[in-house]
């Protein structure tokens, strides 16, 4: 993981400037094989918070056509990146107007990588290399050929996610630091990271993530912080319900209560986040199901290797899914009652 001189120097993009101009920029390169390529993760002593990637040379490789970016394109600056045995995360700061939008930088970019990965497959293969550049030497025209006959390695495009709210910033960068200590967790506890299937609770199906074991306790109680009293507590002062019913939440939890919630409003969060900050155990319900090679949220991360969250969905992964309707709300509200009613 590296970060830039540059990280303090911020201009924000502006309202309907995304993907030109002035900007910053997470960008995900990914194997889509999953191979681990790029380098290999070592964790001295079995302290994930030492983790780090020791580069193969392809990774190196990577890293270097990932450094040259500014100096093809000025305005770009490198951030922070990290590289990851099957993937590469990168921040970019767009520090001023380009005449190109970033998703062409990007696919410049992307085009550097291919080639790297093409001449690393040419290098692997039967006949191996040395076959090919004599052949380049005795036909240039065939060159390019020879090499588009071979496996690019970055065959998928990079996902570009564009950072358009300053607490995103901080977020992101912790995002791209701490990912060979998140790694290094999911290799030391797998269980509480594997996607669970199958999972039946009131004659409903769920998948989920976590501590399955949390659905054995004792007790259980949803977390669902009624609209009336928030209007009540912002609009006519009376914080008092709003004020009892987060704290009996908080202390149900803590006489062993296994709280159950999608945990979506602001004042839900509030306790949620108590949780978290007391090692709390709690269910969290999901509006989205589980992609491939998951991960939990930066919050809920050590929890659920501490085995204090079970994450559940009754849903499939949608990948085209950004918000949550009423309509989900209402459900999962109503499941987390169901839950914490049957088990």
């Amino acid at each position: 993981m590296a970060e830039s001189k540059h990280e303090n120097m911020w201009h924000w993009q502006e309202t309907g400037t995304a993907w030109k101009g002035i900007g910053i920029y997470h960008i995900t390169l990914t194997i889509p094989t999953r191979e681990p390529l790029l380098g290999t993760l070592q964790i001295p002593n079995n302290d994930p918070k030492q983790a780090t990637i020791q580069r193969t040379e392809l990774g190196n490789q990577l890293v270097e056509c990932l450094l040259t970016v500014p100096s093809h394109h000025p305005a770009v600056r490198v951030v922070s990146f990290c590289l990851m045995p099957d993937h590469l995360h990168t921040v970019w700061h767009v520090v001023r107007p380009m005449e190109t939008g970033i998703a062409s930088v990007v696919r410049g970019f992307w085009q550097a990588a291919k080639k790297i990965g093409r001449l690393y497959s040419m290098s692997i293969a039967p006949n191996g290399i040395r076959d090919t550049e004599h052949r380049r030497q005795e036909d240039n025209e065939h060159r390019a050929t020879d090499e588009y006959q071979f496996d690019p390695i970055f065959a998928e495009k990079p996902f570009i996610r564009p950072l358009s709210r300053r607490g995103q910033l901080h977020s992101i960068i912790n995002y791209v630091r701490n990912n060979p200590q998140r790694l290094a967790t999911k290799r030391l506890m797998p269980g509480f990271f594997c996607v669970q299937d199958g999972i039946e609770i009131a004659g409903r199906t769920y998948n989920g993530v976590g501590n399955i074991h949390l659905l054995q306790g004792k007790h259980f109680a949803p977390v669902h912080v009624r609209n009336m009293w928030v209007i009540d507590a912002e609009q006519h002062g009376n914080v008092q319900p709003l004020r009892d019913y987060m704290n009996a939440c908080v202390l149900s939890a803590r006489k062993g209560v296994v709280m159950v919630s999608p945990f979506i409003s602001p004042k839900e969060k509030e306790v949620m986040h108590v949780l978290l900050k007391e090692k709390l155990p709690f269910i969290i319900l999901s509006d989205n199901g589980f992609r491939d090679y998951y991960k939990p949220s930066d919050a809920l991360f050590d929890a659920v290797a501490s085995g204090l969250v079970l994450i559940l969905s009754p849903l499939q992964h949608n990948p085209n899914k950004r918000h949550i309707s009423r309509a989900d709300c209402v459900a999962l509200n109503s499941m987390a009652e169901e839950i914490a009613s049957t088990i």
